[in-house]
């Protein structure tokens, strides 16, 4: 399946004004924003790098319409969200090398479909634990410092993976 890219000037944010006005999504924070520095979008979906200095190779794969579970979606909408969450996975491996990637979508905390890519090393501050228990160790250097590509770089390679 060949992934269309929107041009840098579309946000490929948000779910519509009349979704918003009709079911109170103001409080949803995927609806209100970007959630994370956007890398690449289109009209179903966008990914954005999450900002966590404790797990700098994160990203996430956000539907932009506002539903909260993955059934939701029609088949061919769920096909393409896991092909674009597989193509992050990817570069994730292929860039970085990590002991493992995890994939979450949980929604517990906001109700937007969405998807966790994380990229996870045996230094990590967690690790084998999930990101989210308790920090086990402390990392130094910092973790971006450690990984095999700059941040920067690995923005390229996963928006070049999803407009290929």
């Amino acid at each position: 399946m060949k992934l269309r890219r929107v041009g840098d000037s579309h946000s490929g944010l948000r779910c519509t004004a009349a979704q918003v006005l009709r079911s109170g999504l103001n409080d949803c924070a995927l609806c209100r924003g970007a959630g994370g520095e956007l890398i690449t979008s289109s009209r179903r979906w966008r990914v954005v790098r999450v900002d966590d200095a404790s797990f700098p190779g994160t990203y996430r794969v956000i539907w932009n319409s506002h539903v909260a579970e993955f059934s939701d979606l029609s088949p061919d909408e769920r096909d393409e969200c896991m092909d674009v969450v597989a193509r992050v996975e990817r570069v994730l491996r292929e860039q970085l090398k990590p002991t493992k990637v995890n994939l979450a979508s949980l929604g517990n905390m906001v109700a937007h479909l969405h998807w966790h890519v994380i990229a996870r090393f045996d230094w990590d501050s967690c690790f084998p634990q999930a990101v989210w228990a308790a920090v086990g160790r402390s990392v130094e250097p910092a973790a971006v410092t450690r990984l095999a590509v700059p941040l920067a770089r690995l923005d390229l390679e996963v928006r070049a993976a999803l407009t290929a």
